[in-house]
């Protein structure tokens, strides 16, 4: 491991350790948490996906090693922190890689006691004894919530010599909470993601010209991201032309042609934390004119959205203004007919901007976090972190629209974070105004 790396895992190590502090203060000592890494998924014969960790089991433990379980017991004897882990194995070691292990469980994860994840069943019954609550990861790894169950109901057999907790509540919710709002040390993470994502757009921008592939500019995005140490935060799409009105496009196998527009929606993943990134421009450089007066529509919506992301307005404001913006424009242009209000109540807009403004971003690119308190929006505050990312997609078959914008997908996404003093954007190193795109592509193709 490179010293590059391992400052990397300690920086990761000690936000773990300050967010389980704060997670065993609201669980208090009548509770216990228990939750377990992810386990490794299968792509095909002898191939597994590369590992990525659970994110709830990284932000509590700093660990990104399967089969793990972590115990967390305010004021227990055996210790606040438990973790289970692979033993070391030298000959399976040589094949896959080095196993944490007990003793670097303790000595480098900062766990007060540690043992072999084969063993878990026998010491939880110990862990769990007189404690009211169990806290339990639900949803996530379901086998696992499985054998907890099992163990909890051998010690309901056993004459009650040991006392199961009386309540098993979720975890997810208690833990999503927290992760919602951002503390400095993860923002700093946030705005390096979005630097090398922003990076990865503009390096795509200056290689675009017709006649390559989709693949091609995906190929130039996780160049640029892989030598930043990062690895892509979801898959990334390139869609051209009417590539560009699939939302969730990631074929990436088609040919760029002279006039299509290259929407591009990709992010780097940076310890965990991701960059969500989407820009739209002109294969060939030049915007054409019913290109532009879309374009124009979209990006006024993307700054509306982001003006409203206010410390105290609802989560919902964004997506409001922006898709007030969109309607307009849209009444402007002959997509739709009526007013704005008559628009909105009959949801005629969703014919060419069918999804939200605006998502949660942090170590899951639709990060956690309930966006609905008691029925209501909750309201923004400062640390949250949020994507506002309006689009237009006329389908090639929209016989409605006038036809020089059928076939045209647009889309501006940027990463913001909430702060008392305002927005503040995240991926703002991107052009994402016409004629900077179009200053940006005309330089590097005279280079």
């Amino acid at each position: 491991m490179s010293r590059l790396d391992t400052r990397a895992r300690e920086a990761d190590i000690a936000r773990a350790a300050a967010h389980r502090e704060r997670l065993a203060r609201a669980i208090g000592e009548n509770a216990v948490a228990i939750l377990a890494a992810t386990p490794e998924r299968n792509r095909n014969n002898d191939v597994d996906y590369p590992y990525r960790a659970d994110s709830d089991f990284r932000y509590l433990t700093g660990l990104t090693e399967p089969e793990s379980i972590a115990v967390i017991a305010p004021g227990h004897d055996a210790g606040d922190y438990v973790l289970f882990v692979r033993e070391r194995d030298p000959a399976a070691e040589t094949w896959t890689g080095k196993r944490t292990g007990t003793d670097g469980a303790v000595r480098v994860y900062g766990a007060d006691a540690a043992y072999p994840v084969a063993n878990f069943e026998t010491h939880l019954a110990e862990l769990v004894e007189a404690r009211e609550t169990l806290y339990l990861t639900r949803g996530v790894h379901p086998a696992f919530e499985q054998r907890v169950a099992c163990a909890l109901a051998g010690m309901d057999s056993q004459g009650r010599a040991k006392t199961p907790p009386d309540t098993t509540v979720a975890l997810n919710a208690l833990v999503h909470e927290m992760r919602l709002i951002k503390d400095a040390d993860e923002i700093a993470l946030m705005r390096e993601a979005a630097r090398v994502s922003a990076a990865g757009h503009v390096a795509a921008m200056q290689t675009a010209r017709p006649g390559i592939t989709e693949y091609q500019l995906a190929a130039t995005l996780h160049h640029v991201y892989g030598w930043a140490g990062m690895h892509w935060a979801y898959p990334t799409i390139v869609g051209a032309g009417e590539n560009g009105c699939i939302l969730h496009y990631v074929e990436n196998a088609a040919e760029i042609v002279d006039g299509d527009l290259v929407l591009i929606d990709s992010g780097a993943e940076n310890a965990g934390y991701a960059g969500d990134i989407t820009r739209t421009f002109p294969a060939n450089g030049r915007f054409s004119t019913a290109q532009r007066q879309l374009y124009d529509v979209v990006l006024a919506a993307n700054e509306a959205g982001i003006a409203a992301c206010q410390a105290g307005a609802p989560a919902n404001a964004p997506h409001l203004a922006a898709r007030d913006v969109l309607i307009e424009g849209m009444l402007s242009l002959g997509l739709l007919e009526g007013t704005l209000e008559s628009v909105v109540e009959s949801e005629a807009y969703r014919a060419f901007f069918m999804h939200g403004t605006s998502h949660f971003l942090g170590m899951d690119v639709h990060d956690v976090g309930a966006y609905k308190q008691d029925g209501e929006w909750r309201t923004l505050a400062s640390g949250m972190v949020l994507t506002v990312e309006p689009g237009l997609y006329i389908a090639p078959d929209a016989e409605q629209a006038p036809a020089a914008y059928r076939g045209l997908g647009i889309r501006v996404e940027d990463d913001v974070v909430i702060t008392e003093n305002g927005p503040e954007v995240l991926t703002s190193d991107v052009p994402k105004t016409p004629e900077a795109i179009e200053a940006l592509m005309a330089e590097a193709r005279s280079a």
